[in-house]
């Protein structure tokens, strides 16, 4: 078998060398081991929205207003997952007099940890917690299976 060309090995060590580096300099974004979308909505969201993010979970038997069909927020907003309104109603903006909230309760350990840039408008870029963007993610799978 032909040994690769030096030029390729070095190339190669070089990026190596380099995603080492980068992942020992501060301030730089860190993926977080929290940050597990699925295991997040089964923490927090699972009791009421269901497994399936149906709105049938055994938390949801008596609440009114139900708990949202996460499975249809695409469907609702014109094909399109609105991941800001998803994680806004998460953190809480929404909550209080005159905001719908409901019963949604407060969420204080996904605001907590390293933060991902969003685009929350257009060109606009957004420190957000990245666990609440794990399980926005997550809501946003729901609704393709």
């Amino acid at each position: 078998m032909p040994r690769p060309p030096r030029k390729a090995l070095v190339a190669a060590g070089l990026i190596i060398a380099l995603g080492a580096l980068a992942a020992c300099l501060p301030g730089l974004p860190q993926r977080d081991p929290q940050a597990n979308g699925a295991r997040l909505y089964a923490d927090y969201c699972a009791a009421c929205h269901g497994p399936g993010g149906k709105g049938d979970g055994p938390g949801a038997e008596g609440l009114k207003p139900r708990p949202a069909d996460l499975t249809r927020l695409a469907a609702r907003n014109h094909g399109t997952f609105p991941q800001v309104q998803v994680m806004a109603k998460v953190y809480g903006y929404h909550q209080g007099k005159g905001g719908g909230g409901g019963p949604m309760p407060e969420f204080g350990p996904l605001l907590e940890g390293p933060t991902v840039l969003v685009e929350t408008a257009p060109g606009v870029m957004t420190p957000t917690p990245e666990k609440l963007v794990a399980l926005a993610e997550h809501v946003e799978r729901l609704g393709r299976n």
